[in-house]
């Protein structure tokens, strides 16, 4: 073990801190990305409450980084193109999810029915990782159902 890391004073909240991913980085000379809460789904549902269908829309900002940081990504969207959801496997080959709704859109629970639909469009768990500031796709999340297991931050491209 390096120095720098057995000189952290809390060893639970550490690997997280500004500092030791500062330090991290310096040491490894890759960057850290964002802490986001990482959440599981519930069990899937049957099938989709909402109706969904497959999406072109390769040059959306959350599909281009979908497919940066995932393999196997699927776009879906609802039929008239106001809520999208991406889907990848991310870390580990672990299924996870994306959604945006348009800003025109908000406010009406659209987020948290993407976020209830999607475990049904996977074959086992599926995981979500949200900038614990960006608080309403956390709230859409946690109204769908998802649990809070732990943080990370994703080192790289």
């Amino acid at each position: 073990m390096s120095a720098w890391t057995a000189a952290s004073p809390d060893p639970i909240a550490a690997p997280l801190s500004a500092r030791f991913l500062a330090a991290l980085a310096d040491e490894t000379g890759v960057e850290p990305g964002v802490v986001d809460a990482v959440l599981v789904a519930p069990a899937a549902p049957v099938r989709p409450a909402l109706p969904l269908q497959p999406l072109e829309a390769a040059g959306h900002p959350r599909v281009q980084r979908a497919h940066l940081h995932r393999s196997d990504v699927r776009v879906l969207g609802t039929p008239d193109a106001a809520a999208l959801l991406t889907l990848g496997r991310g870390l580990a080959g672990r299924w996870e999810v994306s959604i945006e709704v348009d800003s025109a859109a908000r406010g009406r629970g659209l987020g948290a029915a993407l976020a209830a639909a999607a475990p049904a469009l996977v074959d086992g768990p599926l995981w979500a990782q949200v900038a614990p500031a960006n608080t309403a796709s956390l709230r859409s999340f946690l109204a769908a159902g998802y649990r809070v297991v732990c943080a990370e931050s994703l080192f790289g491209s």
